[in-house]
């Protein structure tokens, strides 16, 4: 084997991985050393992620664009897994509330609402100002800010044999603009709060401090044994990747042999929102270990909160890095227009819709409520836990798992979604019937929240 660098193969995910390294160090420097970077509030992984565009762009390095997406798939799954393995407090803090199906009907609602803006802008330039713009171009908007690449990929490309000339890269600019709203936006909102005194930065003392029972809590492994401990946390959350793997290409494979057609259309699904299979299990691993410690046939307790914490802190700042890095600014053609018209319209109706729901659905905890779901739903899971962690570096609240155990529901609650997006390029009347069926269910999803919420004060009260 040759191992010098004309082997490219060998050498070229070190050269990757060195440049995000190197990014982030920098990166880091700016912020502690530079009190305007360090007032900012503007993450290291989103500082480094921005670095590494900029020289990319200059010609400096040549970034690998496949691996960088690849980072940004595998590290949404396994920053999850991590997160789900940790064993949950005593208090059980926000359980028990029918938050998951409220946080779904959120992410549902917010979509109908990107979508109606996207609608109603794409129709009034068809009917002004550009007669030939393809009419549904304007559901591409929640399919780019809400559902990320993947979809507004598959979305773009379907319209674009539809007639909607360059409707893929109009697809994949509007989730690239999505996740710069979400990071950059997203981090001037968190300014905004903190100056008007509504949030508060944290201090150095507000993250986790290493004691000796976070490396070595009551029953569990030891921290140096003949394996390390965090060997062991990182095997468990590999081994439920795995698992993962293997239920996603059953459950598909399984379906193709039904139905090639309907393969076809939950294939990018399935695999699309593997985070969610992959939490899933990796509770259900947890629920399994918690069972075998009770009843005597496991005696150690294997996770360690700390160390899991930090695997999934690793994951998201890898995979924040790389997708801002990947991102193409060549994406868009002609549709400027209706592009910055989309991408400003839907940062704002996102935000004002989710400050009306989250102060119904996340009462006890609204702004970390609001900034995950605002950072998710303009931009992916990934940068909802980024803003997230400005205000809750430890993930002590909820809000992060709400919005993996809302994007379940969310599929579930979101069924009707892919119904519109096949009807809307029709014709013209089926884009506006899309349209009024998109707001009567908007409708719909607000009082599913509003009921539940009901309930559950009616529930608190008695």
């Amino acid at each position: 084997m040759d191992y010098s660098a004309a082997n490219h193969a060998l050498w070229n995910i070190i050269l990757q991985m060195g440049m995000l390294a190197g990014a982030i160090i920098l990166a880091n420097i700016l912020r502690q050393k530079i009190a305007f970077v360090r007032r900012s509030m503007m993450p290291v992984a989103v500082l480094a992620g921005f670095l590494l565009l900029f020289v990319k762009y200059l010609g400096i390095v040549k970034v690998d664009q496949s691996l960088m997406e690849m980072l940004v798939y595998h590290g949404i799954a396994l920053g999850f897994i991590a997160m789900s393995l940790r064993v949950p407090d005593e208090s059980g803090r926000g359980s028990g509330d029918l938050t998951g199906l409220k946080s779904g009907a959120v992410i549902v609602s917010s979509y109908m609402v990107q979508g109606i803006t996207g609608l109603l802008i794409t129709l009034l330039l068809s009917y002004t100002i550009m007669p030939s713009l393809f009419q549904a171009a304007g559901l591409l908007l929640p399919m780019g800010y809400g559902q990320g690449p993947g979809q507004a990929n598959n979305v773009g490309t379907t319209y674009e044999a539809l007639g909607f000339a360059g409707g893929r890269s109009f697809g994949l600019a509007i989730a690239a603009v999505g996740y710069l709203v979400a990071c950059v936006v997203g981090v001037i909102i968190l300014n905004m709060l903190s100056r008007k005194g509504k949030i508060s930065p944290p201090r150095s003392s507000d993250f986790e401090q290493p004691g000796a029972d976070f490396f070595q809590g009551k029953d569990e492994i030891p921290i140096s044994d003949s394996i390390d401990k965090l060997s062991i946390q990182l095997a468990m959350v590999l081994l439920v990747y795995l698992i993962t793997y293997l239920c996603a290409w059953g459950i598909t494979s399984g379906i193709a042999a039904v139905s090639a057609g309907l393969a076809n259309t939950l294939n990018t699904l399935i695999w699309g929102f593997n985070f969610i299979i992959g939490a899933a299990l990796a509770m259900l691993v947890r629920v399994l270990l918690a069972r075998g410690r009770r009843t005597g046939v496991i005696v150690r307790q294997y996770q360690n909160n700390y160390l899991l914490n930090r695997l999934s802190g690793f994951f998201f700042d890898i995979m924040i890095v790389a997708g801002i890095a990947s991102i193409n600014l060549e994406d868009i053609h002609g549709l400027w227009l209706p592009f910055v018209l989309m991408a400003v319209g839907g940062a704002v109706v996102t935000w004002l819709h989710l400050a009306f729901v989250c102060k119904v659905v996340y009462k006890d905890y609204y702004y970390e409520g609001l900034i995950s779901m605002y950072g998710m739903m303009t931009g992916t899971i990934s940068s909802g836990v980024l803003l997230l962690r400005e205000l809750d570096p430890n993930l002590a609240t909820p809000a992060a798992n709400n919005l993996v155990i809302g994007s379940s529901f969310g599929i579930v609650l979101g069924a009707p979604v892919l119904v519109l997006v096949g009807l809307a390029p029709r014709s013209t009347l089926f884009t506006w019937i899309v349209l009024l069926l998109a707001a009567v269910y908007y409708v719909v999803l607000l009082i599913i929240i509003l009921k539940l919420h009901r309930r559950k004060k009616a529930n608190s009260a008695g």
